[in-house]
Parts: C-alpha cells; sequence; structure tokens
C-alpha cells in the first residue's frame, strides 16, 4: 500500500466515522438534552430518529451523485455539510430546532458515507481493495459502538452541546487531508442512469409515515388521524417503492439482488440483530442514567467493553468463519448477543456493575463479536465482485432502517407499558393537581423518574417509587423484545445460510484470506 493509498484511507475512516459516530453519540446525551430542552422521550426518540431517517432515505441516492459528479467532490461537500449542520445541533436553542437541524445532519451524512466507501473501491485493485475495506469497517465499526462511552465524557465533563462541537475540527482535518491525497473519480456508467427521484420520495414517504406514527401514539392514541393517517399513507408509499423500483428502468434499489439466498438470509439477518441492537442500547443508556443513577459519562463507560471485545475478538471469528463457513457463527453469534441482551433484565434502582451490568455487557459483546465479520464476509461473498458496492450500500440501508423502526416499535410499545404499570402502581387514590402534573410529565418520560419537588412529600414519595417501578418493568419489557428480535436472527442465519464450496487457498494467500473479513458493526456505506 503506497502513502497516498494510506492517506486516503485514512482520510475516507475519518469521514465515516463521525457520521457512525453521531448515530450512537447522542445516545448517551439523551437525558441531558431533554433536560436542557425540556424535551420528553417522543422528542428524544425524534433527536435519534430524524437523522436516521434522512440519512436512509438518502443513501442510495448520496452514491449515486458521487458516481455521476465526482466522489471526492461529494465526499468533501458531504464532510462540509456536516459540520455546518453539527454547529447548529451545537447552538439549538430548542428541542424542535434540534429535530431539524439533526435531519439536516443526516442528509449530509448521506453524500459522505457512500461515497467513502467508493472512493477505497476506486483506490485499491484485487486483494489489496479487500484489505482496505476490511479495515475501513472495522474503524468504523468501533466508532458505532465507541461513540456512548465517548459522548459521555463529554456530555460529563462539558455539556450535550459538545458532542457536536467536537466533530467540527475532526472534519477540518478529514476536509485537508481528502483535497490532498484523494484523487477524483466518476463511473460514467453510472452518471446515465440518472437519480431515481420517484424511488426516493416513496422511500422517504414510506419510512417517515409509521416512524411518525410510531413516535406519536403514546402521546395521541391510535385513534387520533394524526397517527392512523401518516401510519396508512406510509404502508401505501413504501408498497408502491417496492412495485416501482421492480418496474423502474434505472432503480435506486436492484430488488435483483435479494434473490441471491445468502444475500438475502444475511440481510434478514442484519435487520433482526441491529434492531435489537439499536434499541436495546439506547434503552440501557436511559435506564442506567435516568433511574439507576448513573452520570452520562459513566453509562458510556459501562459498555466500552462491547467496543473492546469486538476489537480483540471480530477478526478471530472472521478467520474461524473463512475456515467452517459463516453459518455457525452467524447462528450462535445473535443468539449469544440476544442472551446477553436478555440479562439486563436483571438491572433494578439498586443494579451492581460487576454482578449486574458487566456479564450482561461481556456476553452481549461476545455475541456481537461473533456476528459482524461472518455477517460481513457473507454480504460481499454473495455477489459478483462488480456488485459489491450496491450490496454493501443495501445492508447498510438495511442496518439503518432496523435502527429506525426499532427505536420508533419499541419505543412506542415500553411507553404504552409504563403508562398502565404507572397507573397500576399509583390505584384509584386520587391526588392533588401538583401530583397529577407529575404524573403527566412522568408519562412523557418513561425509564425515568419525574420531578416532585412541587409535591407534597407523601404523594412525591409515592409517586417517585411507582414510576421507579413502572420503569423498571417497561425497561425489563423493551431489554426482553431486544434479546428476542437478536435470537430470531440468529435462527434465521441458522436455516437459511449456506456454507460457500470454497478450495482452500494457496498457502502464500493464507495471510491474506484471514486479513479480508473484519469488523463491520455498521455495515457498509
Amino acid at each position: 500500500m503506497s502513502r497516498p493509498q494510506r492517506l486516503t484511507l485514512i482520510a475516507t475512516i475519518l469521514g465515516s466515522t463521525v457520521v457512525f459516530l453521531d448515530g450512537t453519540i447522542v445516545n448517551v446525551a439523551l437525558p441531558s438534552i431533554g433536560r436542557s430542552l425540556d424535551a420528553g422521550l417522543a422528542g428524544q426518540q425524534w433527536v435519534l430518529e430524524a437523522y436516521m431517517l434522512t440519512m436512509v432515505s438518502l443513501l442510495l441516492v448520496g452514491g449515486s451523485l458521487g458516481d455521476q459528479f465526482g466522489r471526492r467532490r461529494l465526499f468533501v461537500i458531504g464532510l462540509i455539510a456536516f459540520g455546518a449542520t453539527s454547529i447548529l445541533c451545537a447552538l439549538a436553542p430548542s428541542e424542535e430546532f434540534l429535530i431539524g437541524a439533526r435531519a439536516l445532519q443526516g442528509i449530509a451524512g448521506a453524500l459522505l458515507v457512500p461515497g467513502s466507501l467508493a472512493i477505497v473501491a476506486a483506490t485499491f485493485d484485487g486483494e489489496e481493495r479487500g484489505r482496505a475495506v476490511g479495515t475501513w469497517t472495522a474503524w468504523t465499526g468501533i466508532a458505532t459502538v465507541f461513540g456512548p462511552a465517548g459522548g459521555g465524557a463529554l456530555v460529563g465533563l462539558i455539556s450535550w452541546r459538545a458532542i457536536f462541537w467536537v466533530n467540527i475540527p475532526l472534519i477540518a482535518l478529514t476536509v485537508a487531508l481528502a483535497l490532498r491525497v484523494i484523487e477524483e473519480s466518476s463511473d460514467p456508467a453510472q452518471s446515465a442512469r440518472g437519480v431515481d427521484v420517484p424511488g426516493v420520495l416513496l422511500s422517504a414517504a414510506g419510512l417517515a409515515g409509521p416512524v411518525f406514527a410510531l413516535i406519536e401514539q403514546p402521546t395521541h392514541g391510535w385513534g387520533d388521524p394524526l397517527v392512523w393517517l401518516p401510519l396508512a399513507a406510509g404502508v401505501v408509499c413504501f408498497a408502491a417503492f417496492v412495485g416501482w423500483e421492480a418496474r423502474a428502468a434505472r432503480p435506486m434499489l436492484d430488488l435483483t439482488l435479494f434473490r441471491i439466498r445468502n444475500f438475502s438470509v444475511a440481510n434478514a439477518t442484519t435487520l433482526t440483530v441491529y434492531a435489537g441492537l439499536a434499541a436495546g442500547l439506547l434503552f440501557v443508556g436511559l435506564y442506567l442514567q435516568q433511574v439507576v443513577g448513573y452520570s452520562a459519562f459513566e453509562a458510556g463507560l459501562a459498555t466500552t467493553p462491547i467496543s473492546l471485545c469486538l476489537f480483540l475478538l471480530s477478526p478471530r471469528f472472521g478467520r474461524l468463519a473463512s475456515g467452517v463457513g459463516p453459518r455457525l457463527p452467524m447462528t450462535l453469534g445473535p443468539i449469544v448477543a440476544g442472551a446477553g441482551m436478555l440479562l439486563f433484565m436483571r438491572l433494578d434502582p439498586g443494579a451492581s456493575y460487576p454482578v449486574d451490568v458487566l456479564p450482561a455487557v461481556l456476553l452481549f459483546g461476545l455475541g456481537m463479536a461473533m456476528t459482524v465479520a461472518p455477517l460481513t464476509a457473507t454480504v460481499l461473498d454473495s455477489v459478483s465482485p462488480r456488485r459489491v458496492g450496491i450490496a454493501s450500500g443495501v445492508n447498510n440501508g438495511v442496518s439503518r432502517v432496523a435502527g429506525l423502526l426499532a427505536i420508533a416499535v419499541l419505543g412506542a410499545v415500553i411507553s404504552a407499558h409504563f403508562g398502565a404499570r404507572l397507573d397500576s402502581e399509583l390505584g384509584a387514590r386520587p391526588l392533588s393537581p401538583a401530583a397529577t402534573g407529575a404524573v403527566a410529565e412522568a408519562k412523557e418520560q418513561p425509564l425515568g423518574v419525574p420531578d416532585t419537588e412541587e409535591v407534597r412529600p407523601r404523594e412525591a414519595s409515592r409517586i417517585v417509587a411507582a414510576s421507579s417501578d413502572a420503569s423498571t418493568s417497561a425497561f425489563h419489557l423493551g431489554a426482553a423484545l431486544a434479546g428476542a428480535l437478536m435470537i430470531i436472527g440468529g435462527i434465521v442465519a441458522g436455516v437459511g445460510i449456506r456454507n460457500p464450496r470454497r478450495a482452500p487457498p494457496p498457502p502464500e494467500d493464507a495471510e491474506d484470506a484471514d486479513g479480508a473479513h473484519e469488523l463491520d458493526l455498521a455495515p457498509h456505506g
């Protein structure tokens, strides 16, 4: 690998890391954001979902624009736009402003991520390309899980606004490096395809409608047109999107890829595993801070062993998968990770980190380390080399959709469960107006304990106890559902994945084959 190639790889890693980091770093800052901007659970969900929704909807478009107008150009534009929108997020004076800025930040990320991997593919050839892609996915994957620890430190030492300010120097460095070392590239064949505008609009509406409905349902109820109308419209739009993509001459999503058995099964596994991952870690972070009493830094640090497991063990499981095939680790990995998520159901307000939290974190990390490298290898190995780019883009989109829908769906479920449990714990005994207001506030902030400073001590004690119990019950339900989703992913892989027939590599190629399957926590962009 030449020096320009090495610097190009570093630039693409840095650029993608910023985007993936902002997908998880916000998790531990949500309680602080909620207190600062007076945002309830729905508002906190939108801070996450607005970012993921716009990025998911435009990922394939971002790749297409890079192919047409130049990958380096779109990569740099995406970086600058991401920096500008990060500043908007850091300066946000209200919940609504922050949500809008996060949506714009997701658009910038959609321009940036596909181009980064396309630049890697254009810069490297043959076996060097495989090693470069493995390195790219390893570091961007680690950033995804390391985000909560870094974010917690920034929130604890400075404020939640620092998690956005920290992007600026990293982006400035990456822009300077990109302009200096990355060579411009494009794809004339793809340029002739144009942008699938109807596909973009239908996919965005098909995702936005259900997500909006699920987030707002706990507040308004299923009977409110504000809920059922977007839900119905979104389902219709998504069905229309699939129909359009099947008939379009130049579709943004190549549906023929899903005729490949291992590709389809690997993406089905991605959908369930990453749904459990996104929702489960979000609930863990909220519960540790808002009920157990961890600081943002402590909550982020609590999940750091997951990153260590991934960093240390993923390459080993990648080599194991190369030897025995991906089916076994892709089956056992999600099941072990799901069991780790189920272990979080042991947590209560007095949870001990060494006894209750750490065993769950380690088991979950082990399962994810068993899963991610074989999953990456299966997606890439299932298609021809010329289709690796679109295959990795689809897989990245599936992982983002999984997190997007899981946070909305499971968030609605635990909100409803929390409200019902809180009402049951409080019983029919009448409450004062101040206490009634505190209960209403609690229902807007599940997995937390409301402010009862203005409530009479006896009622305050009763509300705090009931809220703590309801939060614990809701968290246990969320962890159970997230764990079940991951276990289902393992079962799907066990039933559907077929180990490819491979001739043993010659001795001189063994080392290269070992290095080709690295960690990919955020499937390829």
